[in-house]
C-alpha cells in the first residue's frame, strides 16, 4: 500500500459520543462513548486496519478511548488541539462540530504522519495520573496564599487557612503513595535513583521527568528537545532572520527541567562550565539556561539510553 492509500483515521472525543472520519475515504460514524460505543469502534478499526489513528486531546477525556485502542494492539496517537485547529482554518473550514472536528483530525493526521507511541502500563498510568494531581494541589495551595494575602477579613482567612491545611495534609498523602509505588517496584526505583544521581536533580524532578516523559532513551537529542519544547525555532522570512525563539512542548516537564537546571549550574560540574562559558560569551542568562537545559536534555536521554550513570556522560 503506497502513502496516498494509506488509511488515516480521526477520531474527535466528546462526553457522550465519539465521531470518527476515515482517510481517504471518506467515511464518517458517530458511536456512543461508552463501553459498547469502544467496542464497536475497536471492531471496525480491527477490520480496517489503518496505518495510525489519530485522536485528539480533550484534557483526559480521550483516556479510556485510547486505552481500549492500546489493549487492542492499534496504532494510536494523541495530538494536541491547536495543529488540528490550524490545519482547519488552513483549508478554510471555520465552522466547528465534531463532526467536522474528527475531519480535521483526520485531514492533521493524514498531513503530520504522528507516529504511534507504545500506551503505558496501568501503574505507569497511575503514577502519572498521582504526579498530575500533586501538581494541581500545589497550584491550589499558590493561588490560596495569594487570597490569603489579599484579604484582611477574620472569618475569611480562617476558611483559607484551614483550606490550606487540608491541601498540604493531601499533598503529603500524594507524595507517601508515589515514594510507596516507586519502592515497591525495583525496576522503578532503579530509574528513580539513577535520574536523581545528576546534580541539581531531586526526587521531585526525577519523578515528574518519568511520569511525564516516557519517551526518554528512545528518541534523538533533536526529537527530545522539540518534545520538551526547548528546541530553538526558526523565525525567517525571505531575507529576514529573525531571533529564535522556543515554545510548545511538554508543559508539565519544561518547569521540572528549568529548576534542575537552574540547580545543576550550581552543583553539576559540566553543565556549571558549560553556563559560565556561554555567560562570558555575552548570552543572556535565560539563552544561557535554555542552553544548558538542552545539554542536560542530552545527558539524561544518553543515561536512560546506554543505562549509565551521570559520571560516565563527557563534559
Amino acid at each position: 500500500m503506497n502513502e496516498a492509500e494509506d488509511v488515516i483515521v480521526g477520531i474527535a472525543v466528546a462526553k457522550a459520543a465519539l465521531d470518527v472520519a476515515v482517510r481517504p475515504r471518506g467515511e464518517a460514524r458517530q458511536l456512543a462513548n461508552d463501553a459498547t460505543g469502544l467496542g464497536a469502534l475497536v471492531g471496525w478499526m480491527q477490520a480496517l486496519s489503518p496505518e495510525v489513528i489519530v485522536v485528539e486531546a480533550t484534557g483526559g477525556s480521550e483516556a479510556p478511548l485510547v486505552a481500549e485502542l492500546g489493549i487492542a494492539h492499534l496504532p494510536v496517537a494523541v495530538v494536541k488541539p491547536r495543529p488540528v485547529r490550524d490545519c482547519a482554518r488552513a483549508t478554510g473550514r471555520l465552522a466547528k462540530t465534531d463532526r467536522l472536528d474528527a475531519q480535521a483530525v483526520a485531514h492533521c493526521g493524514q498531513a503530520m504522519r504522528p507516529t504511534p507511541r507504545p500506551l503505558p502500563d496501568e501503574d505507569a498510568q497511575a503514577l502519572a495520573a498521582l504526579v498530575e494531581r500533586r501538581r494541581q494541589v500545589v497550584a491550589m495551595r499558590t493561588a490560596e496564599e495569594h487570597r490569603l494575602g489579599a484579604t484582611r477579613v477574620a472569618a475569611v482567612r480562617a476558611r483559607i487557612q484551614a483550606h490550606l491545611a487540608w491541601l498540604e495534609a493531601d499533598r503529603g498523602e500524594i507524595d507517601g503513595d508515589v515514594h510507596q509505588q516507586v519502592r515497591a517496584r525495583p525496576l522503578w526505583r532503579e530509574k528513580d535513583e539513577r535520574l536523581q544521581s545528576v546534580p541539581g536533580s531531586g526526587p521531585l524532578s526525577a519523578l515528574t521527568l518519568r511520569a511525564e516523559w516516557p519517551e526518554v532513551g528512545r528518541l534523538s537529542h533533536g526529537q527530545i528537545a522539540a518534545l520538551v519544547g526547548v528546541a530553538p525555532l526558526n523565525r525567517d522570512s525571505g531575507t529576514l532572520r529573525g531571533r529564535r525563539a522556543v515554545w510548545g512542548g511538554r508543559q508539565a516537564v519544561r518547569p521540572a527541567l528549568s529548576r534542575g537546571t537552574l540547580r545543576a549550574t550550581r552543583c553539576h560540574p559540566a553543565i556549571r562550565l558549560f553556563y559560565d562559558r556561554l555567560l562570558a560569551a555575552g548570552k543572556a542568562k535565560k539563552v544561557a539556561l535554555v542552553a544548558c537545559m538542552q545539554k542536560l536534555l542530552t545527558i539524561l536521554n544518553a543515561m536512560r539510553k546506554h543505562q549509565t550513570p551521570w559520571q560516565a556522560q563527557a563534559a
